[in-house]
This record gives structure tokens, sequence and C-alpha cells, in this order.
């Protein structure tokens, strides 16, 4: 039975993202973002409920990936497209430039094939996460929805189509992005980690629901600079 429970967490991942894309195309804001976050908890959860139990498998990593690829991959495209097909109505832009948004969908795809391949990624990622992916384009919907700081620019369909196209090329770079996996608890060898939750915390307490979009972006330019001193 225990073999059984995280992959009953993947599944749980992937119905609820499933049930978010519904919610999604109603534009019922409030329970789309409830059942993302417990795609979100479930993903946390199931790979060290599968370490801890002692039953890591293969077909719990296919799992995971085929599970992510719907709440952190056609998710995000079909909130990427919403946001796209007002703002390119209200600007009188062609509305079919909106199916850009599934683009995230697509190299999210690519992303997590090339996830299970890579060997590279187990202390810290190559390229941009899908989750890391979701929470910016989260962000964005926060924003245009509750009319929050930096709304006027989210309306602009160049931004939006520029983001689209960014968040696609990054999840599939050769960008190093460090890891928020602790091995310890102490200072050294956490720095990077520990700087990075410190700063999000201040984000959250002075910008609240409008921060999602700043500490992704925090990630990348942290990731950029460790990079450098290294």
């Amino acid at each position: 039975m225990k073999q059984s429970i995280p992959n009953i967490l993947t599944l749980t991942n992937a119905f609820a993202g499933c049930v978010a894309l519904v919610f999604i195309f109603q534009q019922d804001w409030t329970n789309a973002l409830i059942w993302l976050t417990i795609g979100f908890i479930a993903d946390f959860l199931d790979g060290g409920v599968a370490r801890a139990l002692g039953v890591s498998s293969e077909l719990g990593k296919e799992l995971d990936s085929l599970a992510d690829m719907i709440s952190f991959g056609v998710v995000p495209g079909a909130i990427m497209y919403q946001l796209l097909q007002k703002h390119l109505i209200a600007a009188h832009w062609n509305e079919y430039l909106a199916f850009s948004g599934f683009l995230i969908a697509v190299f999210a795809c690519l992303r997590l094939a090339r996830f299970n391949l890579d060997t590279r990624q187990t202390d810290s990622f190559i390229g941009l996460p899908t989750p890391a992916c979701t929470f910016f384009v989260i962000g964005l919907l926060l924003i245009d929805w509750q009319q929050l700081i930096g709304v006027k620019l989210v309306a602009q369909p160049f931004v939006l189509l520029g983001l689209c196209l960014l968040l696609s090329w990054l999840m599939v770079s050769s960008i190093p992005l460090f890891s928020l996996k602790f091995k310890h608890f102490r200072w050294q060898g956490n720095q990077i980690r520990f700087l990075f939750l410190g700063l999000s915390i201040i984000l959250i307490l002075g910008v609240k629901t409008a921060a999602l979009v700043p500490i992704i972006g925090l990630y990348i330019l942290m990731s950029l600079g460790n990079n450098a001193f290294e």
C-alpha cells in the first residue's frame, strides 16, 4: 500500500490541474487558484513522501512529469491565453494571437521531457522550472484581476506576448538556476537560498499578492549573479 501513496499524491496534482483548467476557461479565478494550490501542495509532497517511505520508482518519476505537464504546462498556457485574449480584444489586435499563450505549454512539455533525461539537474536546475514559470503567470493574473501595481503594463498585449516568448525560452535555456531544496539548514552552502527567502518575504510584505512576478524575476537575477561569481 505504501508504494501507492506518492503516486496518489502525484495523481492528485494531475486531477487538481484538470479541475483548475475548467475554472480558468470559466474565468472563475478564485476556484482556479484554490485547485492550483492543491496541485502545488500535492506536487511538493509526492517526492518527499516517496523518499521518506523508500519507494521512489521510475513509474513515479514519469507520472510526476505527466502531472506537471497539466498543472504547470497546460494550466499556465490557458491563463496566458485568457489574459492575451482579453487585452488583445481591448487593444483591437487580432485575437488569434492569444493562442501564443499555449507556447508556454509546448515549451513546458519539452522541458519536462528533457528533465527526465538530464542527470545534471539533481541539486540545481538548467532552465526555468515549470512551477516557477507557473507562479510567474499566476502573478500576472493576480495583477490583472485585482488591479494591483503594474496593471497598466500587464494590460499591454506586446508585454504579454514578450513575456510569453521569454518564459518559453527560459524553460528550455541552458541557464543554471539554484534549487530551493535544503540538505541542511546551516548558513554555509545555503547563503543564496536564505537571502532569496528573506528578500521574498520583504516583497510579500511590501506588495502582497503582486509579489509573485518580482519574486520569480528575483530568482532568475540571483541565479545569474550566482553563476557569475562561481
